[in-house]
């Protein structure tokens, strides 16, 4: 346990953020999840947009980096359209 008040203080708000950023991760899974198992044309397009959502979300609060959503909604994309062919 650190002895100044300002580390103490700042491990609280770690562990805040922390809690925060694994339910935000956890929904992008799920959402990421929902795309690759889903088989249907209409609820591929629909999981897509929420897993888009929801990565855009996690990339603008910081949990994740902007290139990494990117890079996963491109990928999605390109499964999604592969599947709709």
């Amino acid at each position: 346990m650190p002895d100044l008040k300002s580390s103490q203080k700042r491990m609280r708000q770690e562990r805040v953020a922390r809690k925060r950023n694994a339910g935000i991760k956890s929904t992008v899974r799920t959402a990421v999840k929902k795309v690759r198992q889903a088989t249907q044309p209409d609820t591929l397009t629909a999981s897509l947009n929420a897993a888009c959502s929801a990565l855009d979300k996690a990339a603008k609060r910081g949990v994740i980096h902007w290139k990494n959503a990117g890079r996963q909604k491109s990928r999605l994309a390109k499964h999604v359209n592969a599947k709709k062919a």
